[in-house]
Formats: structure tokens, sequence, C-alpha cells
């Protein structure tokens, strides 16, 4: 039986392995666990995975940075993030990849029903989420990107890493502080751990246009405040489990070479969660 997992710190939480094991019943003889890493034990908890056996993980907070650093080899995707959630153990050494802004799009635009091209989308945050969901927003042909942060030269610092592709797709993508942001956006996308911690929504309901799509990457009990923001502004609200499973399906992809029945997925994990 082939092995994967999920890593991360805290992980109980995870759906990850429910997920997979849904995708496997395509034809798949596999097995997927999740495992609790230690924050100072995450190189030698990949070592030992893969001594077992293990053929890949996805990684989840807070080891993204490391995933990519521990890597061989970067995809495209994984470089430009600087950050990666996938990892492929290989006769070569590990593969890293990001598969977080593939899920993300993906959740928008197939999922969601909202095209992105000639969109003005806010990206809340510049950390290891927001740099793995960039590339792939600036690819879909947004009309404008501003990343937002309270810290603004860490917003800055992710700008000026996707400025090349960004002037390629013919993308403005700019930075800006939190508090400065008011002018209104067709799709917000909460990218901070704002959520996880119950701290209130990090910018003002000016950003939202009427209608506009807000989107925070947490799930559950986590996103049910800045859901409800959304709402109250008469905006449309959506949570992460969308992006959890297209991310999980580009991951699948990867893996076995076969793209898994994703909205399906999803449509019985909300099922199953009520």
């Amino acid at each position: 039986m082939d092995r994967y997992c999920v890593m991360g710190n805290p992980i109980e939480h995870s759906r990850s392995p429910w997920i997979h094991a849904r995708f496997a019943l395509s034809g798949h003889n596999l097995q997927y666990d999740k495992r609790l890493v230690p924050l100072d034990g995450f190189a030698q908890a990949v070592a030992a995975f893969r001594a077992e056996g293990g053929l890949g993980c996805n990684i989840t907070v807070p080891f993204k940075f490391e995933a990519a650093q521990l890597a061989n080899h970067q995809s495209p995707r994984a470089q430009l993030a600087g950050a990666s959630n996938f990892l492929h153990f290989r006769a070569d050494g590990i593969h890293a990849d990001n598969t977080d802004g593939a899920g993300l799009v993906n959740d928008i635009q197939n999922n969601a029903g909202v095209a992105l091209a000639g969109c003005d989308v806010l990206l809340i945050g510049a950390g290891g989420a927001s740099a793995g969901v960039l590339g792939p927003l600036i690819a879909a042909q947004a009309r404008r990107i501003t990343v937002a942060n309270r810290t603004l030269g860490k917003a800055e610092a992710l700008v000026a890493r996707h400025a090349a592709l960004a002037q390629s797709h013919g993308v403005q993508v700019d930075s800006a502080e939190l508090a400065a942001v008011q002018m209104p956006y067709d799709i917000v996308v909460n990218a901070t751990a704002s959520s996880l911690s119950g701290a209130g929504v990090p910018v003002s309901p000016s950003v939202l246009k009427p209608g506009a799509l807000a989107l925070d990457m947490m799930y559950g009990p986590a996103a049910a405040g800045f859901m409800d923001w959304a709402r109250t502004h008469q905006a449309t609200p959506r949570d992460g489990l969308g992006m959890l499973v297209e991310q999980a399906a580009e991951a699948f992809l990867l893996w076995r070479g076969v793209r898994p029945p994703s909205a399906q997925v999803l449509a019985e994990l909300r099922a199953s969660l009520g």
C-alpha cells in the first residue's frame, strides 16, 4: 500500500486524510495519515517517514518554508513562493511543489463560479499562505492585486519577488499597509491567521464592493467571524474548505497522475460537516 501523510503543528483538525481517502476510491490503494511534528523536528520527521517507505507528504503550518528549503528539487511554483505544501520522495531526492495557489484559483473559478480575469483582488497577509497563492492569482489574469500586510516591508518583498511574473501577464500588483487599504475590491482573500486566533477582521469593510467574494482560507468555526463580517456588509462569504479540497486534488494529481473528482468530494465534505 502506498503511503502518504500530512505534517503540521497543530494537525488534529486536519481533514486531509478524509479527503485523500475519498480520492483513493477512484481505484488507488493508498494510506494517508496525519502526523504531529515537533516545532524543532521537521527535517527529522520527513526523514523518518521517508525511511518508513512513505512516498510523499503534504505540509501545513508552520513548516511550509522549511519544506521548500529541505527539498533537492523545487518546482517553479515552489521557487516563486519560497514555500512548499507538497513533497514527493523520488530516487533522485525530495521534490517540492506548492499546490495552494492552484487550489485557491480552482475553488474561486470552478466551485464559486467567479472568473478572476479582470478582477481587482485584495490579498490580506504576506506570509507563507499569501506567498503560495500570489503567483497563480497573477497567472489567472486578475486586473489588479494588492497585497496588504501589517508590516509593509514584508508585503513589498513579496510583491517584488513576483514583479517579473506580473509584468509578463500585464497584471498590476502593489503593496499596502492594512490600515491604509480603503478602495473596494471584487475579491477579498484573508490569508492571515487572524481567524484562527479569533481576532477581528483586519481591514475596513470599505474594501468590499457590493456582492464581492470574501474568502477566508480557514474553514469551520475559525472562519465564522470573517464570513459573518462579509454577510453583514453585503458580500458573498466563502470559507477555505474548497481551497483545501482543490489543493489536495492538485497534490493527488502530482503523486498519482490522475485528477480526482474534487467537486464531488467537496460536496460530500460539506454535507458531512453539516
